[in-house]
C-alpha cells in the first residue's frame, strides 16, 4: 500500500488532538463527554485517511451511490451534531449566568439566605 502525505500526516494530528482533549480532561477542564466525542470524530477522520475504502462501506450501508456524496451526507451529519452540542453548552452557560446575577443581586440587596441565619 502507497501511502500518501495525507494518510500519515492526519492520524498523526488526530492523536496530537485526542492526547490534548484527554489532558484536558484529566485536568478537569473539559468534561469525560467532550473527551468521548473529541476521540471519536478524530478517530473517524484518522481512519477515513487511513484506509479511504471506508467510505465504500458508508456509501453502500446507507444507499447513497457516490463516495463523495456519501463523505459530504456523513460530515453534515456531524456538523449538525456539533451545532447541536454548542447550543446546549450555550443554553448551559446561559442557565448559569443567570444563577450567579441572581445570587450577586440577593446579596447585594441584603436578602441573601446566608444572612438570614
Amino acid at each position: 500500500m502507497d501511502l500518501t502525505f495525507y494518510q500519515i500526516i492526519a492520524p498523526v494530528i488526530a492523536v496530537i488532538a485526542v492526547v490534548y482533549a484527554w489532558s484536558l480532561v484529566s485536568r478537569k477542564k473539559k468534561t469525560m463527554w467532550e473527551g468521548i466525542l473529541w476521540t471519536l470524530f478524530w478517530g473517524l477522520v484518522a481512519s477515513l485517511a487511513m484506509f479511504p475504502n471506508l467510505m465504500n462501506w458508508v456509501s453502500a450501508v446507507t444507499g447513497i451511490k457516490d463516495r463523495e456524496n456519501a463523505v459530504f451526507i456523513t460530515f453534515f451529519g456531524v456538523l449538525f451534531f456539533i451545532v447541536f452540542y454548542l447550543v446546549m453548552r450555550l443554553e448551559e452557560m446561559e442557565q448559569r449566568q443567570t444563577r450567579i446575577v441572581r445570587k450577586i443581586a440577593l446579596r447585594d440587596s441584603g436578602l441573601d439566605e446566608e444572612d438570614s441565619e
